[in-house]
């Protein structure tokens, strides 16, 4: 990546400092795969790559930006332009500015598999359909695999700003996804499955495709409960959907302009004992893992609710500077053709002692939850009222018993974090910024029939 980071600092180092001008250039390059099989054969193949360069420039409290899809000395140019013209025209902010050396130092993380590069389309197409294949043999009410998908993508990215940040990063993933449909007579249900990782390595087929089939034929039969409150049991994937939301009303920009639950509540008991929350990018097992944000700091682990206990909010510089704090070096961009903003990579609860099977034996009666609907319709993220469509399994004596679908589970976010009643053990990173981990909750309204 020299020739990246080198382009990056050429153009920073064309800031007019006597003037007090401020450049900042983001210089990425990426390839993407994605393909899509059904019936045994290919349904839908793209390939892609891009690159481009993205400059920032600030400028007597006015920022302008501008892009550019080219990596040459020309098309930094024009983006340098353009941005310088954006500017002039530009609102004046109080707290516009780049990010600052904060002395921390960017963590050495492994995220790059080089053999990704190198494995072939008809590797990739033989995933795809093996995890189809599996996913039909694996049980004779399966009825349609609607979709069995492989993607990768594997990017490089520098930046460097006249203020005297320089970094550059690479990273490698890609994933397995199967969609199907089980069905008993006039009766179908649907589930999926997935694997994730850095290289086909670390794609498990076997898994994924049990995990789909195990999803849809569990819930044939599936009727409406009987409206209740009751202890549920939110699956992996469910918490994770939930951590991502909770995450991004801990953003210190949401906060600052009192559009999120949390704020001014630092050092309050936001939720039970057993609840540590964390925002660690330096942890290679997430896939937004990096070490240096998108403004160039590097990344850190941010503790965010210790013991129920609201510590903090996440900050890049400028909601560092609204708030009159740092940055948390959480920075995220949509790449060259977009600027920074606050946001969560990689978050997650401290694991607790109990697997999903225990907790289920220990809460006793109650409901699994094996997937929520409505999400951004029904989570209100500064009333903190919550109220999703939900379908799953109910819990009876301490094992899981009929499944159960058409429901609504509703509380507010504030009395889902106090009345945690276990976090699980069973931690796994997914596709997405929170990692799941099987969580019991008790006092859920449950409206059914």
């Amino acid at each position: 990546m020299p020739e990246l980071i080198d382009l990056a600092r050429a153009v920073a180092e064309q800031a007019d400092a006597a003037a007090g001008e401020e450049v900042e250039a983001y210089v990425s390059r990426g390839r993407e795969t994605s393909i899509r099989v059904y019936g045994g054969e290919i349904e839908q193949l793209a390939s892609a790559e891009s690159a481009g360069i993205g400059v920032r420039v600030v400028r007597e409290g006015r920022q302008g930006f501008a892009w550019v899809g080219a990596l040459d000395d020309q098309a930094a140019r024009e983006a340098l332009t353009a941005a310088r013209d954006n500017a002039a025209y530009a609102t004046i902010d109080e707290h516009a500015g780049l990010a600052r050396p904060d002395g921390v130092a960017p963590a050495e993380l492994d995220l790059w598999r080089e053999e990704l590069a190198f494995l072939s389309t008809e590797s990739k197409v033989d995933l795809a359909l093996d995890l189809e294949r599996r996913v039909r043999a694996g049980d004779p009410r399966i009825r349609q695999v609607v979709s069995s998908d492989y993607a990768d993508a594997m990017g490089e990215s520098a930046i460097a700003t006249s203020t005297g940040l320089a970094s550059s990063t690479r990273r490698s993933t890609c994933y397995l996804f199967v969609y199907a449909i089980a069905g008993e007579g006039d009766e179908t249900q649907t589930g999926f499955g997935y694997s994730v990782g850095r290289s086909s390595d670390d794609l498990d087929v076997e898994t994924c495709s049990a995990d789909a089939v195990e999803r849809a034929t569990r819930m044939l039969g599936a009727r409406k409960p009987r409206s209740s409150r009751l202890t549920v049991v939110l699956d992996r994937r469910v918490t994770a959907t939930l951590l991502g939301i909770i995450a991004s009303t801990l953003s210190g920009e949401e906060v600052s302009k009192g559009r999120s639950l949390f704020a001014g509540r630092l050092g309050e008991e936001v939720g039970s004992p057993q609840l540590t929350l964390v925002d660690d990018p330096t942890d290679v097992r997430a896939l937004g893992a990096t070490a240096v944000d998108a403004e160039g700091l590097a990344t850190r682990r941010n503790e965010l609710i210790a013991g129920g206990n609201l510590l903090g909010y996440l900050y890049d510089s400028h909601a560092a500077r609204v708030a009159g704090t740092t940055s948390t070096g959480s920075a995220v961009r949509g790449g060259y053709r977009t600027t920074p903003g606050v946001g969560a990579r990689a978050v997650s609860l401290l694991p607790g002692a109990l697997g999903q099977e225990e907790i289920v034996k220990e809460v006793g009666d109650g409901l699994l939850v094996q997937s929520i609907t409505g999400v951004h319709s029904g989570v209100n993220p500064v009333s903190g009222d919550f109220s999703v469509g939900a379908e799953g399994l109910m819990i009876k004596g301490g094992e899981l018993a009929e499944p159960v679908r058409e429901i609504t589970i509703a509380s507010t976010l504030q009395r889902m974090l106090q009345h945690v009643r276990h976090v699980g053990s069973d931690l796994e990173w997914l596709p997405g910024s929170a990692a799941g981990l099987s969580l019991a909750i008790d006092d859920i309204s449950v409206a059914g029939e």
